[in-house]
């Protein structure tokens, strides 16, 4: 289980927990406020009544205990929590009719069952609960006015005519399912935000470690490339002897061709301890996108196998070196490729988030990231692939923090993989227009 998968999975069981607190409370608060009201002195008429209150708040109490030991037998499953809220919508029931059925001041706890649920079960939930609430509303009502049903310890009902019925019945049924929208659009917008604060941290923790990793490496890097070159240029230059054995000159040709690749790998290590200064320019992100993809769809690595879907947004301004942004797209499409097994299809599609920023998502159908990598995919040197020297990323995502953005990925094992770059959108130049 990934990390983020953790961090869902304790804040479920905090709310579901809280929830369970909460009707332990409730069942107490009930019960304490019928004893008092008991002995303060009633009517004979509502012994019985306050006798079922008081039953009805041991029943919750007891239901409460089992809901905590099966809490922790059964853990996080929508089916337990959808029993729970459905019983307490039933007990709500149970206290309507017993404090007056119909008229009963007590309607207005469904709409507190109904936001419970959303915090749980978000927009989905509290629309099911609110659905369950307002059935039992109008059942009580219906069988209060036809006599069916009548309020318990009460000598007939309270309901004179189909009018009230009319009056009270519809605004309950809408003041449910308002609640259930609103509070379902406002945990829904919470959970984003959780996420979104979720990726940022995360997003933070990569850039101060590779930061941190950079500084460190970016000497060793110095002291590795220099002797390196002295080396490939003393084998270069026994070549270049007249005597030089044959055989000698196929082991020479080995070393200079591995020296070679140490010279490359140090050279993008340095790229990433200390990423080049760009020439920093405002430019349309479509146009910088169209040339780059175009370009890809004519690589060895994407001719006759891989589609793209192309979808871009015009008139959209960033402010970066257009080189370092050809880079990233370079990369992360090469990614994309790489993933993909046969054919298969990579989706390059932007948008713009309230004017302030712009996404590309780059999605591929190939094979996946285990959930266990994906947070390591950053780290440098960290590559499955043989070939692979495992900086590609790593320097997308240094060259990224140095322009304020930020890569984040979402991946499913056999479906696919999605690179979201986020860019801060910019005002076009005044020679634009």
């Amino acid at each position: 289980m990934s990390e983020s998968e953790i961090s869902q999975e304790k804040d479920y069981l905090k709310r579901l927990k809280g929830l369970m607190y909460f009707r332990a409370l409730f069942a107490l608060m009930m019960g304490a406020s019928t004893i008092g009201y008991y002995f303060g002195g009633v009517p004979a008429t509502l012994i019985k009544p306050l006798l079922l209150l008081l039953g009805l708040s041991l029943g919750l109490l007891i239901l409460s205990a089992v809901y905590f030991i099966a809490n922790k037998l059964i853990g996080r499953r929508p089916f337990f929590v959808y029993t729970q809220l459905f019983l307490d919508t039933v007990t709500i029931t149970l206290i309507i009719l017993i404090t007056g059925g119909f008229l009963s001041i007590f309607t207005t706890l469904y709409l507190v069952i109904i936001m419970c649920a959303s915090m749980i079960l978000y927009r989905k939930g509290s629309v099911i609960i609110a659905s369950l609430s307002s059935a039992q509303f109008i059942l009580v009502a219906v069988n209060e006015y036809y006599g069916i049903l009548e309020p318990i310890g009460m000598a007939g009902s309270f309901i004179g005519d189909g009018w009230q019925v009319l009056y009270k019945v519809p605004p309950t049924v809408i003041a449910c399912y308002a609640v259930a929208f609103l509070s379902g659009i406002l945990a829904d917008q919470e959970k984003m935000a959780r996420k979104e604060l979720k990726a940022m941290e995360d997003h933070l923790k990569r850039v101060e470690k590779a930061a941190a990793a950079g500084e460190m490496a970016a000497g060793l890097a110095h002291e590795i490339k220099n002797p390196l070159a002295s080396l490939a240029g003393s084998i270069q230059l026994l070549r270049e002897d007249e005597n030089c054995d044959p055989d000698n000159d196929k082991l020479m040709q080995i070393i200079l061709r591995e020296a070679d690749r140490l010279s490359t790998l140090v050279t993008d290590f340095l790229f990433f301890a200390k990423p080049q200064i760009g020439k920093t320019e405002i430019f349309r992100l479509d146009s910088a996108l169209v040339e780059t993809v175009d370009f890809f769809e004519k690589d060895t690595s994407c001719v006759g196998s891989i589609s793209l879907e192309k979808k871009f947004v015009p008139d959209v301004w960033v402010e970066m070196d257009q080189g370092h942004l050809r880079q990233i797209l370079w990369n992360l499409l090469k990614n994309a490729s790489a993933a993909i097994e046969g054919d298969g299809t990579i989706a390059i599609e932007m948008n713009t988030v309230k004017d302030t920023h712009v996404i590309v998502k780059i999605t591929d159908s190939g094979c996946g990231i285990p959930k266990e990598n994906v947070s390591l995919i950053f780290n440098p040197f960290f590559t499955t692939r043989s070939e692979g020297t495992g900086l590609g990323l790593s320097i997308v995502q240094r060259i990224l923090a140095s322009y304020d953005s930020r890569l984040d990925v979402d991946s499913d094992v056999n479906k696919g993989t999605t690179f979201t770059l986020r860019f801060k959108q910019v005002s076009p130049p005044d020679n634009s227009t």
